[in-house]
């Protein structure tokens, strides 16, 4: 961590709290118990949630929505959003169904977010 404060931006709820955290990692500014908990994960290892498309055939639709099943470091989505252009899913599909199991070895599936049926 730096050794100066950090403003940041909470992200945890509507609210947008700004966030101060000092050189001994104390965060002022939350206006509720996720704050504080946010604020040294993102300048820890920043993660997301990532959601994207992979192509789809059979389908009146040509792309399937599907997301990460949990959060990956930020330095990882630029990978995961390269491979994810690289599959190709067949139709029928189901919400839920696992498109690519332990994508890149990271520890996450990649999983359909809606149905897509033939044509």
């Amino acid at each position: 961590m730096p050794n100066r404060p950090i403003s940041l931006t909470c992200i945890m709820c509507p609210r947008g709290c700004t966030l101060t955290v000092d050189e001994n990692n104390v965060v002022t500014g939350h206006k509720c118990g996720r704050g504080p908990k946010y604020a040294i994960s993102e300048l820890a290892e920043p993660k997301r949630e990532l959601a994207t498309t992979v192509r789809l055939v059979n389908s009146a639709f040509r792309r399937l929505p599907v997301k990460v099943s949990g959060e990956v470091s930020k330095e990882q989505i630029p990978a995961i959003m390269a491979y994810s252009n690289t599959i190709t899913v067949q139709a029928p599909v189901k919400m839920g169904d696992v498109i690519v199991k332990n994508v890149l070895n990271l520890g996450v599936d990649l999983i359909a977010t809606c149905d897509m049926h033939l044509k």
